[in-house]
């Protein structure tokens, strides 16, 4: 018998084989990729027709999927079984849907295998539990879709029209735009405020803070002034001081729950680095397939996920696993479960987990690439920290007390690691030296110091993820590509780690919360993803929610094009006019830039924007490791990078520094990664690193 079973991705097409290969009963199985959406809405045009409120899609097979989707045909043909394989969220139902439908298949007579972890035992369980194709899930999808198509085709259009050509608007882009535009506003707004502290300095280094003065309490900002600070000061330095009081407290901190999709991306930003493309893109290898010390397999549950549920089975292996490794004091009584905030969360789904307890990050080390190690860690480490007992601290308060104040001193110890054992403790210990009430202490240095209140600070790309998903914008396979297409289209720019709006990005948004509030309205955005669940849920139609945004935006749009006013886009340059003295600025008018006065009408001076000459790519005394050719360092878009002169023959690139050593173990050229410990040699081909022999 045989049987076809179609995925949407090489890897994991060639994952699956591995296991089936092997496989012990009479079925001879083929794997083959679609390689992702084999049918979509055409580019070029609006792509849905629309009769008396029924929406109809018209879909298109990419020109990229032809011979594939030929091919799939053919094997169909002659397989006796073909199952759907793809990825068990909306976006996989729609593309085995699309699959189907696109080889001449009735969808909902095919089978469908679905599985959160592509391992040996969950393909063939899979295998032996087919469904059908989710038709709700897919109409949710079609749903989705079809409005961002009628929102950004109906919309960029008109902001190219009244502000300038090639713009574009989305349902959940430009939500996702004003939430960074208002932080930015308010960062604009914001007046800082003085206020003073009074910080003590007791003998054996102990710091302390000023929390009353004459019996009355010190509050945070509520000194001024430096008059009033010196004052205070001043009364207390001759004073003499004893240990008022000790309080100690014993505190526990429990472990955090598995990452779903949004806190993956959000630690990795902030411990790793990554941006939430890169996470998903690692995240997307560690599930489909990697090399293990078993074979090839994946080991990561799936990635797109909302869900904190755990199966029994992995809470056990995990359990077992800190028990054999870090004794009963770190195995709580209980295993520990986790509820999904969410209420649109898919229970049916996994939080991601390793797949495979014994691929400890130890071993892992030796078979995953840098990258993939440290986010393969970080998911292993929380999943396991998150079945572990919690810490236990001392916090201990200290106040010493004159005549005329109080100060007070904190400290906190560690007294048990729990959790902390495997994934690590961030907070030092800050231990107070041992103190008895009533004792003398000496007072060694007295301050006044000044503070301001800083503004609220820009969002990060971990943070932005947080308040998106806080206020229900968007879904788990939503975020990364939010931020992405906010950057490509230059609204935003990313900065030691900080979203900047450019200036495009407030013309644009303003020209939306007066003309199309919903569009940029985080409720909006959060009922209409809540109305999505409905459909796939089986409980909303998903032709009478289209139709009922359609008709009063498409309205919109027309009345917009006639009575909203064009926006003319103007960057301040710094300089003053030579003839009014006013501010010069940049405008882009039908032949390019050009900078003018904003005194205009009144004052009509104009010069043309200097260009600089184009920089001379530099070049190093290196020769291309694949044509010979010369190495020369370029700059793009994205920053500083090195290729061979000869391109486009050769297309020899590296974003390292390449260097003239070759690699010991394969010959290749040893590049310098720039690392926070230094600099680290490394082949650009087999990643062997210079120190690691």
């Amino acid at each position: 018998m045989k049987s076809l079973i179609i995925v949407e991705s090489p890897t994991k097409a060639k994952t699956i084989s591995g296991f089936l290969d092997k496989n012990e009963s009479d079925v001879s199985y083929q794997i083959i990729a679609s390689k992702g959406h084999v049918r979509d809405l055409p580019k070029n045009t609006f792509g849905i027709k629309i009769e008396k409120g029924s929406f109809v899609p018209e879909y298109k097979i990419a020109k990229e999927h032809t011979k594939i989707v030929k091919e799939i045909k053919e094997l169909a043909k002659k397989s006796d079984e073909v199952f759907i394989a793809t990825d068990e969220d909306r976006e996989g139902e729609a593309i085995g849907f699309h699959i189907a439908t696109a080889i001449g298949k009735d969808p909902e007579s095919l089978p469908r295998i679905a599985f959160h972890e592509i391992t040996k035992t969950a393909i063939l369980n899979s295998l032996k539990n087919p469904r059908k194709i989710d038709i709700n899930s897919v109409n949710a999808q079609q749903a989705r879709r079809l409005l961002d198509r009628i929102v950004g085709y109906k919309l960029s259009p008109l902001l190219g029209l009244k502000i300038q050509k090639g713009l574009s608007a989305g349902r959940v882009q430009s939500a996702a735009l004003k939430i960074v535009v208002d932080r930015e506003r308010e960062i604009k707004a914001f007046n800082k405020e003085e206020y003073w502290t009074i910080d003590g300095t007791f003998k054996k280094d102990i710091e302390a803070l000023l929390i009353e003065f004459k019996s009355k309490k010190i509050e945070k900002m509520s000194i001024k002034s430096e008059t009033e600070a010196i004052k205070i000061k001043d009364a207390l330095k001759d004073e003499n001081f004893i240990v008022a009081s000790i309080e100690k407290k014993k505190k526990t901190s429990a472990p955090q729950p598995p990452f779903m999709t949004s806190t993956l991306q959000q630690t990795a930003s902030s411990l790793l680095g990554f941006s939430p493309r890169k996470t998903m893109s690692i995240a997307q290898k560690l599930y489909e397939g990697v090399k293990t010390h078993n074979g090839t397999s994946g080991v990561i549950t799936y990635m797109r996920t909302d869900s904190l549920n755990i199966a029994k089975e992995a809470i056990e292996e995990g359990r077992k696993e800190i028990f054999e490794t870090y004794g009963k004091d770190y195995l709580p009584e209980k295993a520990r479960f986790y509820a999904t905030k969410s209420k649109s969360a898919q229970e049916a789904h996994e939080a991601i987990r390793p797949t495979i307890i014994d691929f400890t990050p130890n071993i892992a080390k030796k078979y995953l690439d840098n990258d993939e190690f440290r986010l393969y860690a970080l998911i292993y480490n929380r999943f396991l920290a998150s079945q572990m007992t919690n810490a236990i601290f001392e916090s201990q308060n200290v106040i010493f007390a004159s005549d005329s104040g109080k100060f007070k001193a904190n400290g906190r110890r560690l007294v048990f690691d729990g959790f902390y054992r495997v994934y690590g403790e961030s907070d030092k210990n800050t231990l107070l030296p041992n103190l008895k009430e009533g004792e003398k202490i000496d007072l060694e240095k007295l301050e006044a110091n000044q503070h301001f209140t800083e503004p609220p600070s820009r969002y990060s790309e971990a943070s932005l993820i947080s308040k998106l998903e806080n206020l229900g914008i968007g879904r788990p396979s939503t975020y990364a590509p939010t931020i992405s297409i906010l950057t490509s289209r230059d609204y935003i720019n990313i900065e030691k780690k900080q979203i900047i709006p450019t200036e495009i990005a407030f013309t644009v948004t303003k020209m939306l919360e007066d003309n199309f509030p919903n569009i940029v309205d985080s409720n909006f955005t959060s009922l209409m993803e809540d109305t999505l669940d409905l459909i796939a849920e089986g409980k909303k139609d998903w032709q009478a929610v289209l139709a009922e945004f359609y008709t009063p935006f498409d309205e919109k749009v027309a009345k917009g094009k006639k009575e909203i006013q064009s926006v003319k886009i103007a960057t301040p340059t710094g300089e003053k006019c030579p003839e009014c003295g006013s501010e010069l600025i940049l405008r882009k008018g039908r032949f390019g830039e050009f900078v003018a006065c904003s005194g205009y009408p009144k004052c009509k001076y104009t010069k043309n924007v200097s260009v600089a000459p184009k920089a001379e790519p530099i070049k190093l005394s290196i020769k291309c490791p694949e044509c010979d050719g010369d190495i020369i360092e370029r700059k793009s878009k994205r920053g500083k990078f090195f290729g061979c002169s000869n391109y486009p023959k050769c297309k020899f690139a590296s974003n390292n520094e390449p260097t003239n050593q070759k690699c010991p173990k394969c010959g290749y050229i040893l590049v310098k990664k720039v690392l926070k410990k230094g600099e680290q040699l490394e082949c650009l081909k087999c990643k062997h690193k210079i120190g690691e022999e």
